[in-house]
């Protein structure tokens, strides 16, 4: 009998804690990412949400707590995610270049890469622009090449941090289409934003976070509609969280 592939997912945190100096931005978080859902973190600034992505992601280790992924080795780790910041790093080169280089780096072949490159571009609505340079593109196509360079890796978690914070409503829309594209691909999306209207038309489950805990994590309908906690009710209601 064929042995199953082994995955990423879950992602378990178990009582995580993220501390710099006398500053805890994260604090006894447990809860599980698993395949399925698309799910959107929420919660005021300097909540935690950004460290919470970094944490899982590897690019920080936890103060206390564990995280549990299902690969062991940090190769198999690496290859099976990828993350996309709020500002976008770019190359100095066009954006097929960019994500060519991306495929490159992650050992794809020169042969099918240019394929990737193609399929890509199109997906995110950046097949015009393919040959031009990727630091002179408007910030919305910036964000949407960020993305398609991510997403042409075949991740099976991509982790999104405020990807349309600062763009205009038809640069948000691109993005959103794009990020259920990826979603519907197979892809398990876990992103942040502070836009509670985004997070109504994008998830499927809710992490809402304050003051470094995860005070609650339900599906979205749910959570919209009656949230189980006061603190969520008041930040649903738009007042300050104190």
């Amino acid at each position: 009998m064929e042995t199953p592939a082994r995955t990423l997912l879950p992602i378990e945190l178990e009582d995580v804690g993220y501390a710099v100096r006398k500053a805890r931005p994260l604090v006894g978080v447990s809860g599980v990412f698993s395949q399925g859902p698309l799910t959107v973190v929420i919660g005021p600034n300097g909540a935690g949400k950004s460290v919470l992505l970094r944490l899982c992601h590897g690019l920080l280790e936890p103060s206390s707590g564990k995280i549990r992924l299902g690969l062991e080795t940090r190769e198999d780790r690496i290859r099976a995610q990828a993350m996309v910041f709020q500002r976008p790093v770019l190359l100095r080169r066009s954006a097929a270049a960019n994500v060519d280089y991306a495929l490159k780096l992650r050992g794809v072949s020169a042969a099918d890469r240019p394929g990737r490159v193609r399929a890509a571009l199109e997906a995110a609505g950046l097949g015009s622009v393919a040959s031009r340079a990727a630091r002179v593109l408007s910030g919305g196509e910036q964000q949407r090449l960020a993305i398609a360079r991510a997403w042409a890796l075949r991740p099976e978690v991509l982790f999104l941090d405020e990807p349309t914070a600062s763009l205009d409503p038809q640069a948000v829309q691109h993005i959103e289409g794009l990020v259920r594209s990826i979603h519907r691909s197979g892809t398990k999306v876990i992103m942040t934003t502070h836009d509670l209207g985004q997070a109504k038309r994008l998830a499927d489950e809710i992490w809402f976070l304050h003051r470094g805990r995860l005070v609650e994590c339900a599906a979205a309908e749910e959570f919209f509609r009656s949230p189980a906690t006061s603190e969520a009710q008041t930040f649903l209601e738009g007042k300050l969280l104190l």
